[in-house]
């Protein structure tokens, strides 16, 4: 038999479907000669401190720092965990091959090497790589399975990445908690985290220690056109008052104008990161939501692997770029152009194979799905027009200068107009797009001249902006080097710090544990995060650029280019200094906010309390809605009739049309005979969401609300409205079926 192991149940069953291995069992899937089985994030872990020696039970400055001569992995202490693990141990033990299906990249080909690794796995291994999880995709993954040794450089760089956050995180965290912490509070250090930390605490000391300096700007209005003198800021008012009074009065003359026209190239395909950022920049979706619901959009099926790097796609996607673009419904007034305009555009800063390491960007797969949340329906149409945009022509502008003259002094008025929009139509409804367009010049003259209007403005220097999510994501990409060009971002990548998939976790991590917190948009640290950076002498803790130049050397081992020996050697020498800096450190005091993952513990403990209570009460002496008779009494999947004896056979299901019923729901469906609005109904595959009502009956009815004039689910295209009896589509003339009855009989 082959044994296939995926990185999740849901993908498991998808392969197993495919492969027609249809029999379920207990932890996997069997058929056609195949085992299908899964992990489910980590099985197994680093052994933890106290499993080496009984002397690292205790944090104990005198046994820091603590270095294994050699790391050992265990499973997780959990029974569910425990339990898939000897599911799989017994499989692989009895397995002729082994197929890794884990997740295509660094932290999947560490989660299943872990366990294949600690059930001594001896069949031979194959290695199916992919990027999409259509089935067009995963038959061919299958067709062209690698061995497993391939990707063993990958493996290397995962395992020196985990182990050498275990040796600074034990140890640093170890120290700094013993030295600083009052009370046993647990101050956490991290590799990644707390050079993460010291930039936003950086900028944030930055903008607390600016003092503004004042400056004057010397503008003049002509034929509606602010002109502004090239002389520039002033330091002095007086010398300002100079000019404007040397300029009043007396004509402005139009000089050259210069027209220059440029074309702009559409914007890059999404790596994990930019998607982040433009879901910051336009929905406020933090980093960790962004990934959530691209990672989503990726299992179900209609986006490509979400944790790249990368914003190139490989020579071989572009034969499928004609079939991708045709069945993306919805899109086709965008994608008919491009297909019917002949051969499809292949641009390098498209298609560049030298740019891609595990995986594409990330792109529209071709398939579509109805069930998309509202949330996911955005990010989905962000991956879509971008896609649809690179296939586009070049927008061509035109960008003019005006310059002029008003006595002795120089003035000049710049302006754009976009001759041919191009890629721009794609983006039309985009405030970013708009927002870059400058204003477009009246048509000037050389020689002409004419009254103006001179303003003296007095501005002061502004201090630098505190980051938001969206910036932090590009200094962490870039180790806090600013970069505003792609290219050139492009390049930094590689010293980077943390990964794609990484990152919004470490935003999260300083969220939980009160080091940073957010207001409005902008990420500001506590007293907590700013006394903690205070308090690091070490500079390679919290240098982004130094940790970056770490990230580069994971990278090299990922690309055999430097021995692991040597990094973990580097990593040992590192953490060694660390603690010996922080145990000669003189003592000082750090300002500590309770954690807030024990806050939210805490919060979740009192309301899970406060809802049974509310439950119980609700649940209390509920009367039969039918017989009136009898009190409803909860069984073991429905809440039935106590006079169920005399023939009353009322019930109010557990779940009713793929929706749990909370006890309370239950208490007013049958107190008031209807329920509140309730979310998340399913009826023909479709989320709605409505009341459930008793009719004259008994019976239980579910009363469907949809909001009119939004959006089709179906189709994409058409509008919802409202008929005699149900609601449906407008697209309907052009086939779509959408229709959902205002009641349906449970």
């Amino acid at each position: 038999m082959k044994l296939c192991i995926a990185e999740k149940p849901s993908v498991a069953k998808e392969i197993a479907q495919i492969l027609g291995a249809k029999t379920r069992r207990d932890g996997f899937f069997e058929g056609n000669g195949y085992w299908v089985s899964w992990t489910f994030g980590h099985l197994c872990t680093l052994k933890e401190p106290h499993d080496y020696t009984d002397r690292w039970k205790y944090w104990d400055m005198r046994y820091l720092p603590m270095i294994p001569p050699r790391f050992g992995i265990k499973v997780i202490d959990d029974k569910g965990v425990q339990k898939q693990f000897k599911t799989l141990e017994k499989l692989i033990h009895e397995a002729d091959e082994i197929i890794n299906c884990g997740d295509a990249g660094q932290e999947g080909e560490l989660i299943q090497r872990w366990v294949l690794t600690k059930a001594i796995a001896k069949a031979p291994i194959k290695r199916l790589w992919i990027s999409s999880l259509t089935e067009e995709a995963i038959r061919e993954g299958f067709d062209k399975l690698m061995d497993a040794a391939d990707f063993d450089k990958l493996y290397e760089a995962g395992s020196a990445r985990a182990i050498g956050d275990w040796l600074l995180g034990m140890n640093a965290t170890r120290a700094y908690t013993l030295k600083y912490g009052q009370n046993k509070q647990v101050l956490s250090i991290g590799r990644v985290q707390t050079p993460t930390l010291a930039m936003i605490v950086e900028r944030q000391l930055e903008i607390e220690n600016f003092k503004p300096v004042p400056y004057w700007e010397i503008k003049t209005l002509y034929r509606d056109t602010v002109f502004s003198a090239t002389s520039g800021r002033f330091q002095k008012p007086e010398d300002a008052q100079t000019v404007l009074q040397e300029i009043s009065g007396i004509d402005l003359y139009i000089g050259k104008i210069e027209t220059k026209k440029s074309n702009e190239h559409p914007p890059r395909l999404f790596d994990l990161t930019s998607l982040q950022v433009e879901c910051n920049r336009k929905f406020s979706l933090s980093a960790d939501d962004t990934l959530r619901t691209i990672q989503s959009l990726y299992e179900k099926k209609v986006t490509t692997y979400p944790r790249v790097d990368t914003t190139f796609l490989s020579d071989d996607i572009y034969k499928k770029v004609p079939s991708i673009l045709k069945n993306m419904k919805g899109y086709e007034s965008l994608t008919q152009p491009v297909i019917e305009a002949g051969k499809i555009r292949k641009s390098k800063k498209v298609f560049d194979n030298k740019k891609i390491t595990d995986h594409h960007a990330i792109i529209p797969t071709g398939q579509n799905r109805i069930d998309l949340t509202e949330i996911e329906r955005k990010v989905f149409d962000m991956v879509c027009r971008r896609f649809i945009a690179v296939f586009y022509p070049d927008c061509q502008a035109a960008n003019t200068t005006v310059e002029a003259s008003i006595g002795k002094h120089a003035f000049k008025a710049t302006g754009k107009q976009i001759l041919k929009p191009g890629w721009r139509v794609v983006f039309k409804n985009d405030d970013k797009d708009d927002k870059s367009e400058d204003r477009i010049l009246p048509a000037f003259t050389t020689g002409e001249h004419g009254p103006h209007q001179p303003d003296l403005q007095e501005k002061q220097t502004q201090p630098p902006q505190y980051y938001t999510e969206a910036t932090l994501l590009r200094a962490m990409e870039t180790a806090g080097k600013n970069m505003d060009d792609d290219e050139l971002r492009e390049l930094m990548k590689e010293n980077g710090i943390g990964r794609p998939s990484t990152r919004a976790n470490i935003i999260e991590t300083l969220f939980r544990r009160r080091y940073i917190q957010k207001e409005r948009k902008r990420l500001v640290a506590t007293p907590t995060g700013v006394d903690l950076i205070a308090s690091i002498e070490n500079d390679m803790l919290k240098s982004a650029e130094l940790t970056g130049q770490w990230e580069r050397k994971l990278r090299q081992i990922e690309n055999d280019e430097l021995d692991i020996a040597r990094f973990m050697d580097e990593m040992k020498q590192m953490v060694s200094e660390v603690i010996n800096q922080v145990k000669t450190s003189p003592r000082r005091q750090i300002t500590i906010l309770e954690d807030e993952e024990k806050l939210r513990a805490k919060a979740k403990e009192e309301a899970k309390q406060q809802k049974k209570k509310e439950a119980a009460k609700a649940a209390k002496n509920l009367s039969c809605p039918k017989c009136g008779n009898g009190n409803l009494l909860k069984g073991n999947s429905a809440w039935g009739c106590s006079e169920w004896k005399n023939g009353c056979r009322f019930m109010i299901p557990f779940e009713l049309f793929g929706k749990k019923l909370t006890d309370k729901q239950v208490a007013a469906l049958a107190g008031k005979k209807k329920s509140p609005l309730i979310k998340g109904f399913t009826y023909d595959d479709l989320k709605i969401d409505g009341r459930l009502l008793i009719d004259d009956d008994s019976a239980i009815v579910l009363s469907t609300e949809i909001k009119e004039d939004s959006t089709c689910p179906k189709c994409n295209v058409g509008k919802i409205v409202k008929g005699k009896t149900a609601y449906g589509c407008t697209n309907f003339k052009a086939g779509c079926n959408f229709r959902i009855p205002f009641e349906v009989k449970a």
